[in-house]
């Protein structure tokens, strides 16, 4: 998908031009994967521009880089308000966000902590990454080939640059396939997430997703979408779920950041059927939260 070009980045401390953000080819994340990234959104409200849940994101960066032992060079508030200063240097109203922290350039082998850690972020105008189609009238999706990768091989609970490379892995097969997006299963056989989203399914009027015991990453939509859920008066539950879960469930849809809340109406070939009505309940109360017309959340918006 293009990226359309905003006019700054902020890297390491600056706002610089578009164009003149840029790093050396022996950069150590390029050769190693060695990075840490968030996903984020801001969005246009009534009371101006929001971003949604920043600061959570903010800390789980900083979660994320503490596993693989890359110290920030910079507090949370400072990203914070570094994220919201570069939305307001781009006069955008509505964005996606990616902040990365990185091992740079000056050391090269598999030992990186001597590796001086660079941090920046980007934002510009992305609209639904699994298109306005799919969150109105549901995806195709396959479960993969390629398993999700293991705690005990890369922690998943970190969302780091280099383990994407599973994902990619993933998305590549199922779209040669003519699908719209993969699904994963873990090392064990059971259901852990889609390529670059949490998964939820509808039976029986209760709401199921794999647990962290899945392999999965913590979605903040996720977890956002787990307190709507259970406010709506919903029980969520957290458990393993086999592929024949998915084949003959009521409703089941994914989540995150980039995609938002987007329907599978399909899975290996077997209908699922059109997004069911607590799927459809569950976008609306999510598109009104971060509309800024749902006063209940409004600690989830941080405004620009």
């Amino acid at each position: 998908m293009p990226i359309p070009e905003a006019r700054y980045i902020w890297l390491n401390g600056r706002i610089v031009p578009w164009n003149e953000a840029k790093i050396h080819i022996l950069s150590h994340a390029l050769h190693y994967g060695s990075g840490v990234f968030e996903g984020i959104r801001a969005y246009k409200t009534k009371s101006g521009t929001a971003v949604f849940r920043l600061t959570d994101h903010i800390k789980r960066l900083f979660r994320s880089a503490k596993i693989y032992k890359m110290p920030i060079p910079y507090t949370v508030e400072e990203l914070v308000d570094a994220t919201k200063e570069l939305i307001r240097q781009n006069e955008l109203e509505s964005c996606y966000i990616r902040p990365i922290v990185f091992r740079g350039y000056g050391e090269m082998g598999l030992f990186p902590l001597k590796a001086p850690v660079d941090v920046a972020i980007a934002v510009w105008s992305w609209g639904a990454y699994l298109g306005e189609e799919g969150i109105k009238h549901g995806i195709r999706a396959k479960i993969s080939s390629f398993r999700r990768i293991d705690p005990n091989a890369l922690p998943p609970a970190a969302k780091a640059t280099g383990q994407y490379i599973n994902s990619i892995l993933a998305k590549i097969e199922v779209v040669e396939e003519g699908y719209d997006e993969a699904i994963l299963l873990d090392t064990r056989g059971f259901v852990s997430e889609g390529s670059g989203e949490n998964i939820f399914v509808v039976r029986d009027g209760k709401i199921f997703t794999p647990s962290t015991a899945a392999s999965i990453l913590e979605g903040i939509t996720r977890h956002s979408v787990m307190v709507l859920a259970s406010d709506l008066g919903y029980e969520v539950i957290e458990r393993d779920l086999v592929r024949s879960d998915l084949y003959w469930a009521d409703e089941v849809f994914f989540t995150g950041t980039a995609a938002e809340i987007v329907p599978i109406r399909e899975i290996d070939g077997r209908e699922i059927g059109d997004p069911g009505p607590i799927t459809r309940q569950l976008q609306n109360a999510f598109y009104s939260v971060i509309k800024g017309e749902d006063p209940r959340y409004q600690n989830w918006l941080e405004y620009v």
